[in-house]
């Protein structure tokens, strides 16, 4: 019998992950995905591209205040958007198991907590986003411009939260769709203004910054529509909007975990901005060009990994654990054969792609070589992501976490003040991604041997029907 495991969201059927096929299930959930982080990065690879070209002499420098901003905002900001895994988790359990009033519960906590964390990390980062730019030791001649970027940019960060949270909610509960759809509309409103701020009004970091803020508050503002016009059970009513106390633990149990390794991992990678900010303005445009080129292969891999998660959080739900297992093994196949064909695409057209953002030839080679170094890396990264979404799945978040913090980070970290300052060039930082990722997905895989979450529940089920 093929039943739904979710109820119709705005006279939408969602995807049954329950019941029936998984391999081609897999594939329709997770390229919407990672169609969506696709456009969102190419919409932040218009921001470096239009600063690059349309600001003449200051291109190479507005370029790398942007990519020096990076790091932070991925410590202040993905740090915390990785909580909604948490609600990502418990909202997949619940709608597994047709539990509609968790899912309203985790809907109305989860806003709560976006609202009030987005508002916290917006001041701290507002008092102290000067003070982090310094710590990388960012040139003088960059600093004025990231640190402008910056400050607006945090402006919108409860906007920020609010999307990703709405966003797990409905990813979840097996939609993918709306998030693309949402995430589309703001994108293309952001590429316009960026035009219209930098090329049209002679804004510098601050036009491309301005132009994110309002395209972010756009896409927020389309997900909630959806979740007030939806008669599912992630309809959204302002008078519910209150935390339940045992759902925001559920999520906060797997959520902090989760943010917690984005933050330990964006703290290791202001290591290594630190270390690439020592060899010049040149190094830092290419850093970070490259960063968003090889991005889009990595949402590719990403995306397989979030799919993981949900798949394996929906059946675990539905007490199919049997499928949790089969889950794994075609979310890594799937996700292999999708990374290799967008590193084949990407390496074919790099040089053109680098030469997008910035024509100087010494950004283009030192771009390339990032990019050569991060897709070995990604062999790796791919076996680290898969497993750890799959132990997410069943709520075990702790496990990945710290085995992120030793292996990815630790790593790191020891890489920049050990071997480094011996062998001072750009390849030499490089090499530190694929030897940490290697590290720890070999950890990943000693724990998943040992730990084998579906089968210990399976004989813990069948000793209680004993």
């Amino acid at each position: 019998m093929t039943g739904k495991t979710a109820a119709e969201a705005g006279g939408r059927k969602e995807m049954d992950m329950i019941n029936g096929s998984l391999w081609d299930k897999i594939l329709l959930y997770a390229l919407p995905l990672a169609a969506t982080g696709i456009l969102q990065q190419l919409f932040n690879a218009a921001d470096v591209a239009v600063v690059g070209r349309c600001t003449g002499k200051l291109g190479a420098v507005c370029m790398a205040a942007v990519g020096a901003s990076s790091p932070v905002i991925g410590l202040l900001v993905h740090s915390f958007t990785g909580i909604s895994l948490g609600t990502n988790v418990v909202v997949a359990n619940a709608a597994g198991g047709r539990d509609k009033d968790t899912i309203r519960k985790a809907v109305h906590t989860s806003v709560v907590l976006a609202l009030v964390m987005g508002v916290m990390l917006m001041v701290c980062g507002e008092l102290f986003a000067e003070p982090m730019l310094r710590s990388q030791s960012v040139p003088e001649e960059v600093l004025g411009l990231a640190v402008r970027y910056l400050r607006i940019y945090l402006l919108g960060v409860p906007l920020i939260l609010l999307y990703n949270f709405a966003a797990a909610i409905f990813r979840g509960y097996g939609d993918t769709r709306t998030p693309l759809i949402a995430l589309t509309a703001a994108g293309a409103v952001n590429v316009a203004l960026n035009f219209v701020f930098v090329a049209g009004l002679g804004m510098t970091v601050d036009g491309v910054a301005l132009a994110t803020l309002i395209s972010s508050g756009m896409s927020a503002a389309v997900l909630f529509a959806g979740m007030l016009r939806t008669q599912s059970a992630i309809r959204l009513c302002r008078a519910s909007l209150r935390p339940d106390g045992p759902i925001l633990a559920r999520i906060l149990r797997i959520g902090i975990p989760a943010g917690l390794q984005g933050a330990v991992f964006s703290f290791a990678n202001i290591i290594i901005q630190t270390a690439i900010n020592s060899l010049g303005t040149i190094v830092m445009a290419a850093s970070g060009a490259a960063f968003n080129i090889e991005i889009f292969a990595y949402d590719v891999m990403n995306s397989f990994a979030q799919t993981c998660t949900t798949f394996t959080g929906q059946n675990y739900g539905a007490g199919k654990l049997g499928r949790c297992r089969r889950t794994l093994a075609l979310c890594l196949a799937e996700g292999y054969l999708g990374l290799g064909a967008a590193v084949a695409l990407i390496l074919f057209l790099g040089r053109e792609l680098l030469g997008l953002f910035n024509a100087d030839p010494e950004v283009i080679r030192s771009g390339y070589t990032r990019l050569m170094y991060i897709f070995f890396a990604y062999v790796f990264s791919t076996l680290y992501e898969d497993i750890s979404g799959y132990l997410r799945g069943y709520g075990i978040s702790l496990i990945p976490a710290l085995l992120t913090m030793a292996g990815v980070c630790g790593t790191r970290i020891a890489w920049i003040y050990l071997v480094f300052p011996a062998h001072r060039s750009f390849a030499a930082i490089m090499t530190v991604y694929p030897v940490s990722l290697a590290v720890t997905a070999v950890l990943m895989i000693a724990v998943l041997l040992v730990k084998r979450p579906a089968r210990r529940l399976e004989m813990r089920n069948t000793g209680a029907g004993n």
